[in-house]
């Protein structure tokens, strides 16, 4: 893969986490039955910081989980050696779900995450926040909050970084060669 753009930065990466956090703040008129619920890997580090931004704003602990969505996958093979390593240690029933993701691209990552959230209860309403949302949807799936519309070609590639487990904050895209596939 060779790297094409640098599209977000360090700052650009933390406007637009605050972005989102005013912005469900807002939408659902506070903290109030509110959860936060990322995505393994990189999800779960913005939805992280999501929270800790609603603690910083509102001064509420909202309830916070990871959520494993390998078992859920439509499109891979499971594999039936993989530990599920979701931590939703709080009851989702009744409440207000934001579902935090890196990277919006077909929709499948986010049904698989609707799935796993609904067999561990029934919330009031899901919302989802993407980092980068890039198009190329196949289910019909839009997000309530986007820190960046990128349209992209399908063989490209998007990489969001994050401090916490590659050691920087960017999201750049790469063009894939001929012979990869596209992720």
């Amino acid at each position: 893969m060779e790297k094409k753009a640098m599209i977000m930065d360090e700052n650009a990466m933390r406007r637009a986490v605050a972005r989102i956090t005013y912005e469900i703040l807002e939408r659902n008129r506070g903290a109030e039955g509110l959860c936060i619920v990322g995505i393994l890997s990189r999800g779960v580090v913005l939805a992280e910081r999501i929270a800790r931004k609603i603690y910083e704003l509102e001064q509420v602990q909202v309830e916070f989980g990871a959520l494993d969505i390998t078992p859920y996958r439509d499109d891979r093979t499971a594999d039936p050696s993989h530990c599920a390593r979701s931590t939703i240690d709080f009851p989702v029933q009744d409440k207000r779900v934001v579902i935090v993701d890196d990277v919006l691209y077909t929709g499948r990552s986010c049904r698989a995450a609707i799935d796993a959230i609904l067999a561990i209860g029934r919330p009031q309403c899901m919302q989802l926040a993407v980092l980068v949302d890039r198009g190329h949807r196949e289910l019909p799936i839009r997000p309530d909050y986007i820190g960046k519309n990128v349209p992209t070609a399908q063989t490209e590639t998007v990489r969001v970084s994050v401090t916490e487990i590659d050691g920087t904050d960017c999201v750049e895209i790469y063009q894939n060669s001929p012979e990869e596939d596209t992720p």
